[in-house]
Formats: structure tokens, C-alpha cells, sequence
């Protein structure tokens, strides 16, 4: 690419803060980095979006792109974020530079940050590439992060690349942020730190995960041009973390079988298809991502029926291809961090956490602190929080795919310490079929622990006055929940987190049972932390109590005002009712003024008012005419409901018209953190239930 001679002027305005990702080659593994910088970005400022100067293809959509653009928080689309293509820049430099910026001024005109990502190399790179990108990062205002590869290289060698690229950006009088050596080697990591601290500036490195590079099954299906002969289609999404050429016998294969790897054979191997199934749902044997059966050829039809009978869940593929071909092909194959990769980008959030100070990089681009909290910055907090302090949570549906995703999850990026209850050999062969990496996570089924004796004669002792027998009480404690419930109460756990397949009562019941109130609540209560576009609320109680008392009403409060506290949300409480202050009369509004006057008793330290309409504790200007003078209204962050069918009926509205993220609902009021799920629960909610849990935890600690 040529080079250009002089800047482009950018428009007289205030910019927004920028960092530009800029590589001297390919496969630096430059999406990951991205994806890091960009989520620690999210947590520091409200609006963060992506800009790509040049595409990759005209023929077929960005795939880097399209991921960050899922986890941007700025309203921008996929065309509005990309430059110029590569043919416009080699026909045309310097004006594709002039439409380069301006197109990233549209962007950053809606933004409070934006991540810049270089090229990629995609053509037949010129030594100049570097050099370009280098000319636009100035001509953006944007610092640039140099991310160097690794791989292959000793760290003298990476240490020798940095300062090369180094020497190429400052000839073009681009601002050097930091270097991030990328896909090192795991032993090398700090040599190649210490190599790097010579460049004058921060130096990270990251090691080589093969997991980001490795193919799912359904892009090996893809670039087979196969088909799926059976098997379950979820598991397509698994990556093959190698592959293998079943050219011999069945008894030799098993021996050299590893995780994760794809057995390539002709369907006519009727004895290595067999073995190989059956390998895959053995104990002790290493789960499988998949069978390819190459040569276009399908099993006898009495293997097929054999098959059809054992219902095998692993993908099996079918190509037209030889051996050579297939092996070829498939050892070929470089996995994408793409959209619907889920596992890919936990990986790449968690390396880019452990290995990377972020509040060193953000200090370098000098964020303006945010006057408001979006959802995504409430969410990446409460992760962020979670994993300052680890704590031990137990999750009683361990055969749920969502919980066993969610784990995954939760163990990639070290939220928390978890148990999974349930059969320990369908949870942990479960969880290899999905890509789930459990390590030593401990799987504990309840009818054959250790622990169930003590559990019975504690839960015994707890309910004697209700004639509770030791011989019953074990009965009770095979129960998931009451057997998870008592982890907590006797401190094996720091809390619980159930309900994606059991109901509410189900999971809440034992906690009455078991753990209790804390000490001045009789109420256990829920809220619902309400992420709006610039602030988070808390809106209680929307899950529990049907028609609360002024006596339970207060409780709800107290514990709500108590949970924001936890969350960092300055508690303000509004007690809602039809009517402000004293225009309104009947034994509604009266039940919620005695309530209101029982928390002033209670908890004089509290900003409470009471009654209060909606609109008046949540806007200033209403607030102004109908209550002048309140500390609350107008300001309120803290909305207690009069009933559950108001409550309930309210977060549903203001989520779905508001678009407002609900997270929750939060348990308060027991003596240690237990949380329910809805039974449609995402993974994502998970996530953030045994997050918030986490937190709780740490709060009753203190």
C-alpha cells in the first residue's frame, strides 16, 4: 500500500477516546485482543463502539466485525462501522484515507470510545500495510495498540519485531499506547514480558490457546461440503480441538484417542464407526467432537439400524472426499471467533483479563469517569466484582445444558468456585459433548454423598418441632435443593443458585426451612436490578410476597434499600402508590403511609417517601409540582411496590418498553444468598443470578 504524504485534517471537535489495533502481519490473533480491550472499555464509558477502516471482503461480511458489533454499547450498525474496501485504497490512497475519516467521524459523533481495528492482511501484505494503518490512527487521533504474533518466535525475536514496528510508527508520528505479544508460547510468557519492557511502554503477553483457532464441527461440515448422517445438531457448535485418521484397527484408535478429536473414516469401517460411538459414551474414555465417514459412503443398512438404536448424540459427517483429501481439509481448517461462538469468546474475555492490567491501559487513554451506567457497564461490573473476591456457589441442576454453559462460563472467565449437583458421570460426559471445561469442579449427587448423614441429622435437629425424623430427613435430603440448601447453611457453600427447571417454591422453600431470615426481617422478599439505558434501578418486591402487610412492606423496603447498597446503587426509596403524599385516602394508600412511617421508625438513616406515584419519584419535573422539596423524588432508585401483581406487572412493561434489561429476580432477606431462576432462563442470566449471588456472599462476609 502506498504511502501517504501528509494528514488529513479531521473536523474541529471534541473526540472521543479511540484506541487503534494495529498488527505488522496475519494471525496475530487480533480479534481477541480487540475483544478485551473492548470490553474493558464498556465498563469505563457508556457509548463504545467499533470502527473497521478497511474491509476485509467485499464478497462475503466481516466476521470480526459482526462479533464486536455484539458486544458494542453504542447504536451502531455493520455498514455505518466499516471504511473503505482494499481495492479503493490500492486504486485510490489518499482518497480512500479522506472517506476513512470521514467515515469514523460519523461513528464517533455517537460515541463516548471507539476501537479501531487495522487490517488484517488479507491480500499479498506490503511492508507499507503497517504503515498505512499507522497514517490513519494519526488521522483518527486514535493511540495505537500494537499487537505482535508470537507464535513460532523466541522473545528475543518478538522483543527485536516490536521495536521494528515500533521505528514504522513513530516515521508516521503515530502514538504508541501499549504491545500485546499474542499466541506465545504458555512457558514463555513472562520472558517474552520482560523482553518486551525495553519498548518504553506497557507490554502484555497472551499465551496460544488452540481452542481459538480450532474449527467447530459445523465449519469442518462447511469446508467438507458434508452432510450430518446423525448425531445431535447442538453439538455442532463444538470445536475439534484435532483430528485423527481411523486407518487402523478399532483397539489401536482407542488408544491414541484425545479430547476433543474428530475421528476420520470410510463408512465401511463398520468396527471403527462402532467403537468409536460407543468410546464417546464410555467412562473413562475421552469425549469425541465428531466421526467423519469419507468416500461418500453410508454404513451397511444393518449398522444403520444398529445406530439408530444406540441414538448416539456425537455428529457423525459424511463427505464425498477420500481419506487424504478429508484429513487434509479438516487439518486445514481455522476455527473463526464468530458469532453463536460462545466458548471462543469467554476464552478470549478470560486470557485478555488474566494477562492484561486494564486499569494501566485505561489510564493511558485518560477515560473521563461516566456520569451514567448502562446496562453492559452494570453487567461487566458485576462480573468484575465477582471475580475480586471468588466465592463457592452451588447449582443443584448440574444435567441443564443452560447451568452446564453457564459453568462453563462462569470457570473460563473465574467469577466463582462452583458444585454442581447431580449424576457425576452424566454431568461431566454431558459437559464434553457441549465443550464445557468442568477441570475439578466437583459434581456431588445428593442420594450417594458422604455428606448426606450429617445433612439429616442437621435438617432433624432443624425441624424436630415439626416431628422431623433422622430417617425421614435423609429422604428430604436427596431432594437437590434441600440437599444444596443445607451446603450453604453449613457454610460447604456460600451460596445457591436454582430454579431453571424446578419452580420457585421449589427452590425457595428449604431456605425458609433451613437457613432463615436475617436477624430484624421476618420478610423474605425479591427484587429486580432494572438496567436502563443510563442507570440502574431497583424495583421490589416483583416475585414473592402476593399482598404484603405495611409490616412486610417495610421489611421489603429496608431489604431493598439494603441490596442497592450491595450493588452500589445510592438507595432512594419511593413507596408507590396511587396517590402522592396526602391528595389520596382508603385502606391502600394508608397501608403503604404506615408502611413508609415504619421504615422512617425503623431505619431513620434511610431516604424514604411515601405514598408516591411513579412518575413522581422517578421525574424531576413532575416531582417539582406534586412533592417540591422531596430528597427522594424526582431522584428515586429504589421503587417499592404496594403488591405483586403491581410489581410484577410493572418490570415486565418497563422491560419490554422500555428495552430495559431486568436482571433478577434477587432474593433478600435470608440469612445467607439463595437465588432463583425463571425456567426460562438464558445462560446469560445465570451468569449474572450466581454473579450477583457471588456478591451477596461477599457482602455478608463483611
Amino acid at each position: 500500500m502506498a504511502a501517504i504524504s501528509s494528514p488529513v485534517n479531521p473536523p474541529a471537535r471534541a473526540q472521543p477516546r479511540s484506541v487503534y489495533i494495529a498488527s505488522p502481519e496475519g494471525d496475530t490473533g487480533k480479534s481477541t485482543i480487540a475483544l478485551g480491550v473492548l470490553h474493558m472499555l464498556c465498563a469505563s464509558a457508556a457509548r463504545v463502539g467499533v470502527f473497521r477502516p478497511i474491509a476485509r471482503s467485499t464478497e462475503e461480511p466481516d466476521y470480526i466485525l459482526e462479533v464486536l458489533l455484539e458486544h458494542t454499547t453504542a447504536d451502531i450498525d455493520y455498514e455505518q462501522s466499516l471504511g473503505v474496501t482494499y481495492e479503493h485504497v490500492h486504486a485510490d490512497p489518499a482518497g480512500a484515507l479522506r472517506e476513512i475519516v470521514a467515515r469514523y467521524h460519523e461513528v464517533a459523533e455517537q460515541c463516548d470510545a471507539v476501537v479501531v481495528i487495522g487490517s488484517d492482511y488479507t491480500d499479498v501484505a506490503s511492508p507499507s500495510e503497517l504503515g498505512f494503518n499507522a497514517r490513519i490512527a494519526v488521522n483518527l487521533g486514535a493511540p495505537v495498540l500494537l499487537a505482535v504474533r508470537g507464535a513460532r518466535r523466541t522473545p528475543e525475536e518478538v522483543a527485536q519485531l516490536a521495536k521494528l514496528c515500533i521505528g514504522e510508527l513513530a516515521a508516521h508520528h503515530a502514538h504508541l499506547l501499549a504491545v500485546v505479544a499474542n499466541r506465545c508460547d504458555p512457558d514463555e510468557l513472562d520472558a517474552v514480558t520482560a523482553a518486551l519492557s525495553s519498548t518504553g511502554v506497557p507490554a502484555w503477553s497472551l499465551p496460544e490457546i488452540p481452542l481459538l483457532v480450532a474449527p467447530t464441527m459445523a465449519e469442518l461440515l462447511g469446508a467438507l461440503g458434508g452432510t450430518l448422517f446423525s448425531g445431535d445438531p447442538e453439538l455442532l457448535h463444538r470445536e475439534a480441538l484435532g483430528t485423527m485418521v481411523g486407518g487402523m484397527t478399532a483397539e489401536h484408535i482407542l488408544e491414541r484417542l484425545t479430547e476433543g478429536v474428530v475421528v476420520i473414516a470410510p463408512a465401511d469401517r463398520s468396527d471403527v464407526l462402532l467403537a468409536m460411538v460407543n468410546a464417546h459414551e464410555a467412562e473413562g474414555f475421552p469425549s469425541l467432537s465428531g466421526i467423519i465417514m469419507n468416500g461418500g459412503l453410508t454404513p451397511h443398512p444393518a449398522i444403520t439400524d444398529l445406530l439408530a438404536g444406540l441414538d448416539p448424540r456425537l455428529p457423525i459427517l459424511t463427505t464425498e472426499l477420500d481419506t487424504f483429501e478429508a484429513a487434509s481439509i479438516a487439518a486445514q481448517t481455522r476455527g473463526r471467533m464468530a458469532i453463536g461462538s460462545q466458548r471462543k469468546v469467554d476464552t478470549a474475555l478470560s486470557v485478555m483479563e488474566r494477562q492484561v492490567d486494564a486499569p494501566t491501559l485505561l489510564e493511558r487513554l485518560k477515560l473521563p469517569i461516566p456520569s451514567v451506567v448502562t446496562p453492559q457497564m452494570f453487567e461487566y461490573q458485576l462480573i468484575a466484582r465477582a471475580r475480586a473476591e471468588r466465592k463457592h456457589i452451588v447449582l443443584p441442576e448440574g444435567d441443564d445444558d443452560r447451568i452446564l454453559r453457564a459453568a462453563g462460563r462462569l470457570l473460563q472467565r473465574q467469577v466463582a468456585r462452583l458444585t454442581l449437583l447431580g449424576d457425576e458421570v452424566y454431568v461431566r460426559r454431558r459437559a464434553a459433548e457441549l465443550g464445557v471445561e468442568l477441570g475439578d469442579t466437583q459434581v456431588v449427587d445428593p442420594r450417594t454423598s458422604e455428606h448426606i448423614g450429617p445433612f439429616a441429622a442437621e435438617y432433624a435437629r432443624l425441624r424436630a418441632h415439626k416431628g422431623m425424623t433422622v430417617e425421614r430427613a435423609r429422604e428430604v435430603m436427596a431432594d437437590i435443593s434441600y440437599f444444596g440448601t443445607m451446603m450453604v447453611h453449613l457454610g460447604i457453600a456460600d451460596g445457591m443458585v436454582s430454579g431453571a427447571a424446578h419452580t420457585t417454591a421449589h427452590t425457595i422453600r428449604p431456605s425458609f426451612e433451613i437457613i432463615k431470615t436475617v436477624p430484624g426481617v421476618s420478610t423474605v422478599s425479591s427484587v429486580f436490578l432494572m438496567c436502563l439505558s443510563d442507570r440502574v434501578l431497583v424495583y421490589g418486591d416483583c416475585a414473592v410476597v402476593p399482598d404484603p402487610t405495611a409490616e412486610q412492606l417495610a421489611d421489603i423496603a429496608i431489604s431493598s434499600a439494603q441490596t442497592s447498597a450491595q450493588f452500589d446503587i445510592e438507595p432512594r426509596i419511593a413507596m408507590l402508590s396511587y396517590s402522592t403524599g396526602d391528595s389520596g385516602a382508603g385502606a391502600d394508600v394508608d397501608k403503604v403511609r404506615s408502611a413508609t412511617e415504619l421504615v422512617r421508625k425503623r431505619r431513620p438513616d434511610l431516604l424514604v417517601e411515601g405514598p408516591i406515584q411513579y412518575d413522581a419519584a422517578i421525574e424531576q419535573s413532575v416531582a417539582d409540582k406534586k412533592m417540591p422539596g422531596s430528597q427522594v423524588a424526582g431522584k428515586a432508585t429504589v421503587f417499592v411496590f404496594p403488591d405483586l401483581n403491581t410489581g410484577n406487572s410493572t418490570y415486565k412493561a418497563v422491560q419490554r418498553s422500555a428495552g430495559a434489561v431486568a436482571v433478577g429476580p434477587v432474593l433478600q432477606g435470608l440469612g445467607k444468598p439463595v437465588n432463583d431462576l425463571s425456567r426460562g432462563a438464558l445462560v446469560e442470566d445465570i451468569v449474572n443470578t450466581v454473579a450477583i449471588t457471588a456478591i451477596q456472599a461477599q457482602g455478608a462476609d463483611k
